[in-house]
């Protein structure tokens, strides 16, 4: 053989090697699994369904439209005019600049994780890969149906790829997360009537691979109870004016998902005036009435509800507290199990959340008073309860908003005897508060680190 015939025989053999590795790389190459953000509550624009006009967020609302559902005996069935729209990406109050909600996460997903956003109705070729699903919902509605239309979103979409075996990954803000958990351990099925209990299926395991909690109340929130009392705040603020978009107590008691925001059984902690543990079943329409908080009581309660509503808003609100017990008790099933779902709990500890409330009779006033912050008082006895007393009874590690003990589902995992009952789960903690989670720089890059696959940190990294 020549030189030159060897010298192109190994020309040859090289560009065959070359060719046949090129070839096996774009056979075998994948790329990262597509990802769902679901939103926490309030986190979805809401627009009227005919005239596609935005109702969620705005600061003044439109005329004879508002966030206040009508109410139905049963919490499951309540819909009025206005759909889910986008994702909040932005929200703009007043002269104020705008505040950012999920856009800068969508952004670093984009350019910095390496995603592009897609829509469900209408997927790309490539949807199946890389790519970044926003999931905006109705978050006034049941959190159960919302896991139900996840679950059918992703099966119809999984269809339209022509992917049978495609699984996604989850970031969920919030109340979000509650939703992806049942929807992972459940799929499509509701939740059990009567006495049966909830068995976990895991059937949301074939379509989910990673999820993601950040900030999830996983055993609830105290103050779910000052929203229904007070309604909630807009940007920190109570506005209740007569352009402004209604968030009072009688708005707040239509809307179900509320009321599956509450302590979950067993971990909601209360206090008398001597700060004694006292036993407070959140979930009984009775105790509600007992220490004035159900605002069906309110005198003007009648004002806000048309006379058929009124007949029936006992029967709602009971049936909705008993919904919002059935749902915690539904995920406190898990038995530290996961179903092959890796589950990652992200948050913070160096803020503090309310954790405990203080309950006492005012003779004087001859009514209950409910503590919702660490205010002084004096007791009956004339003995005097300083706000640094309270502070270290009511106030634990979170975000200012979720405690850390919620989070990490710290009380029911200890009651069950189980590590976690969220399952094989990592955390970690970086400093934010709540709202502001998803907006971080380094909450951002973490999550992405998780979706690349990188995993999860050693517990000398994590962050306290």
């Amino acid at each position: 053989m020549t030189r030159r015939n060897f010298r192109n025989l190994f020309v040859s053999s090289a560009q065959i090697s070359f060719l046949l590795a090129a070839l096996s790389f774009s056979l075998f190459a994948q790329g990262k699994n597509p990802v769902i953000l679901i939103p926490g509550l309030s986190g979805s624009e809401l627009q009227h369904k005919d005239t596609k006009e935005r109702v969620w967020y705005r600061t003044f609302k439109i005329k004879s439209e508002d966030l206040r559902l009508p109410i139905v005996a049963d919490p499951t069935k309540i819909h009025d005019n206005l759909t889910p729209g986008d994702v909040l990406r932005s929200v703009k109050i007043g002269i104020f600049p705008a505040i950012d909600v999920y856009g800068s996460f969508i952004k670093a997903m984009t350019l910095r994780g390496g995603y592009h956003e897609e829509k469900w109705e209408s997927p790309s070729e490539n949807g199946f890969e890389d790519s970044l699903y926003l999931f905006s919902y109705d978050w006034r509605l049941d959190n159960v149906s919302n896991a139900r239309l996840l679950i059918k979103r992703v099966e119809e979409l999984k269809l339209k790829l022509k992917k049978p075996n495609l699984k996604f990954d989850i970031v969920a803000h919030s109340m979000g997360g509650i939703i992806s958990r049942y929807a992972a351990m459940y799929g499509d099925a509701d939740l059990p009537t009567g006495k049966r209990k909830a068995v976990p299926t895991w059937a949301g395991a074939k379509d989910f691979d990673k999820i993601i909690l950040m900030g999830t109340p996983n055993e609830g929130s105290a103050l779910t109870i000052s929203s229904l009392l007070n309604g909630f705040s807009i940007g920190g603020l109570r506005l209740q004016l007569p352009l402004v978009q209604d968030t009072s107590k009688f708005t707040v008691f239509t809307i179900p998902s509320t009321y599956q925001l509450l302590p979950a059984p067993g971990t909601f902690r209360a206090f008398d005036d001597r700060l004694e543990p006292v036993e407070v079943d959140i979930y009984d329409p009775k105790v509600w009435s007992k220490y004035g908080w159900n605002a069906i009581d309110d005198k003007k309660f009648a004002s806000h509800f048309n006379s058929a509503e009124r007949k029936i808003a006992a029967n709602y609100f009971a049936a909705a507290l008993d919904r919002g017990k059935r749902l915690h008790e539904a995920l406190n099933t898990a038995n530290g199990q996961t179903g092959g779902i890796s589950f990652h709990l992200l948050g913070a500890d160096c803020k503090t959340a309310l954790d405990a409330v203080v309950i006492y009779r005012d003779e004087k006033a001859k009514k209950w008073k409910t503590l919702f912050g660490p205010k002084g008082f004096t007791r009956q006895d004339g003995v005097k309860v300083s706000d640094d007393e309270l502070r270290k009874l009511m106030l634990s590690p979170g975000d200012g908003i979720v405690t850390s003990r919620s989070l990490e589902a710290i009380t029911q995992s200890e009651k069950a005897g189980l590590a976690s009952i969220v399952g094989n789960k990592s955390d970690k903690f970086i400093c934010e508060d709540h709202n502001k989670l998803a907006t971080n720089d380094r909450i951002q890059d973490y999550i992405i680190g998780i979706l690349n696959g990188k995993g999860s940190p050693t517990d000398d990294e994590k962050e306290k």
